[in-house]
């Protein structure tokens, strides 16, 4: 019986150890020269030798020997960060309803990586956001007060900085490029006030958006994982095999509030761009392209003769903006970025986020048929093209008081779809600047409508080839388009003006 499951284990193992035996072995190289000449952030990766190796078999023993080498080689980098705040909200997590999970009003707690042997340490924005007073322990138990270096709330991501001290243990910092679904991960942290708490598990999936930045230029594009990440593991390391940094666990998709399998990290190489600008300007110098964007669906890839669904959509391109002045324009289909193919409008957003203004992007297209190349030169947030775009998009609308009809207006539930809808109020014509359609007022977790990437918040304008100006209207569309087809397109508008389409699948008859 034993020599059964000894064999089985061997047959599992044997192809993931025999690549991490060979990457294990990869020498660390010494943190680089003082902060006033340069900051070295991690281990250069030019320090690493090839992995390529032939395959060697391993049994579980091996495997038990790697997990416990690469947690005591990690778990030194990763700190326990104490926060006091005079605000009303100390949470430590985030989660699908961009709330914190607990609400202490004077401390809070979550994890910081050290990337710099000058004392920098990188966290989640959310775990310092309006901190009076930052306390970091480390493992081996010094502490630190910490100084806010600079905060990026579009990545989720912050520096701190403790007094630089003796032998502080900086993490390698490895490549989440090369990160593939299906390959172990170790998740190091702090959930609830457990120090140093290591848990296991694989990459679940890769280039998420999870829609809990709020912020208009929000970027996501997180490494999703089922290692155990709780409350507490906020700012924390994910860690492959070789003991390299690959993410910062960040948020996690839950209805209780704690783990149930589904955890979020940003990616190492987003972090590292984002990190090295906060340490040398304390905010990020981001280029943009002065586009906005949207997915490309059946309907729409049908529309513009594309053999295959893919791309994103450019809902609209800026006059004056460093696309316009490149050639692209609205309709156009983005392929890749520099080869690199996007998909999702968050992939494109994390590729151009990893530039600074200045850069030089290649960007291929679909435009009338036929694929074309445009060479782009992004423009920053403080170029006169950009001024009145961005105070567009940051800027709040103010809706007039909501009316006594108005606040009794009740949500109508569309089960099947897993959607709220509400009759349009003053407040949301004005603030979507629409006259007709409908409000979505929720979306189930796991529904049809957020399987499809409905979101919330957004006006219901057409279902199928039918526009909708009332519940009524609109629950009409959803049981013709059942009737007939398999899927359904949607199209809303969102808060900033972009007009996005979603293709829902039709439920099931009972």
């Amino acid at each position: 019986m034993l020599v059964g499951i000894g064999l089985v284990l061997v047959g599992l193992l044997a192809g993931i150890l025999a690549m991490l035996f060979v990457m294990n072995r990869r020498p660390a190289s010494p943190v680089g020269p003082p902060v006033v000449e340069r900051v070295e952030l991690g281990v250069p990766r030019a320090a690493r030798s090839d992995t390529s190796a032939p395959v060697v078999m391993a049994d579980a023993m091996t495997l038990n020997r790697l997990f416990k080498d690469v947690a005591g080689r990690v778990t030194p980098s990763v700190v326990y960060i104490q926060v006091t705040s005079g605000g009303d909200d100390g949470g430590w997590f985030r989660n699908f309803d961009n709330r914190f999970q607990d609400r202490g009003p004077r401390q809070s707690v979550g994890s910081g990586v050290i990337i710099g042997a000058q004392g920098y340490i990188v966290t989640n924005h959310h775990v310092v956001e309006d901190a009076d007073e930052i306390l970091v322990t480390l493992p081996d138990k010094r502490q630190f007060e910490a100084q806010v270096v600079g905060i990026d709330p579009n990545t989720d991501l912050a520096v701190i900085k403790i007094e630089e001290a003796p032998d502080l243990p900086v993490i390698v910092l490895g490549n989440s490029d090369e990160v593939e679904v299906g390959e172990w991960v170790l998740a190091v942290g702090n959930p609830f006030r457990l120090t140093s708490t290591v848990t296991a598990g694989i990459v679940s999936a890769l280039g998420r958006q999870v829609n809990i930045i709020g912020d208009t230029f929000g970027v996501e594009d997180f490494i999703q994982t089922d290692a155990a990440i709780n409350p507490g593991n906020s700012g924390g390391a994910l860690v492959n095999l070789a003991g390299e940094l690959v993410g910062i666990s960040t948020a996690i998709a839950t209805e209780s509030g704690s783990y149930e399998g589904y955890g979020f990290a940003v990616p190492v190489n987003l972090m590292e761009r984002i990190v090295r600008d906060l340490i040398a300007y304390g905010t990020v110098q981001r280029g943009y392209l002065g586009v906005q964007i949207g997915q490309v669906d059946a309907y729409r890839a049908e529309q513009l003769g594309m053999a295959h669904i893919h791309g994103v959509y450019l809902d609209d391109v800026l006059r004056g903006g460093a696309a316009f002045k490149a050639g692209l324009r609205s309709g156009d289909v983005v392929l890749s970025i520099d080869d690199v193919p996007v998909d999702a409008p968050n992939e494109l957003q994390t590729l151009v986020a990893r530039h600074r203004p200045g850069d030089r992007l290649s960007v291929e297209v679909w435009r009338g048929g036929q694929r074309r190349r445009f060479e782009v030169v992004l423009f920053g947030e403080e170029d006169p093209a950009y001024a009145d775009w961005f105070d567009a998009l940051n800027r709040t609308p103010e809706a007039p008081p909501a009316t006594p009809e108005e606040t009794g207006r009740e949500v109508e539930e569309l089960a099947e779809w897993g959607v709220g809808l509400q009759a349009l109020g003053q407040r949301e014509r004005q603030a979507f600047d629409v006259q007709e359609g409908v409000y979505v007022a929720y979306v189930e977790h796991g529904s049809l409508a957020a399987v499809a990437g409905l979101p919330r918040d957004v006006v219901l304008l057409q279902v199928g080839p039918t526009p909708v100006g009332s519940v009524e209207d609109a629950r009409e569309a959803f049981a013709s388009a059942a009737e007939d087809d398999e899927t359904v397109i949607v199209r809303v508008k969102r808060r900033d003006g972009v007009t996005a389409f979603f293709e829902v699948v039709v439920p099931e008859e009972e």
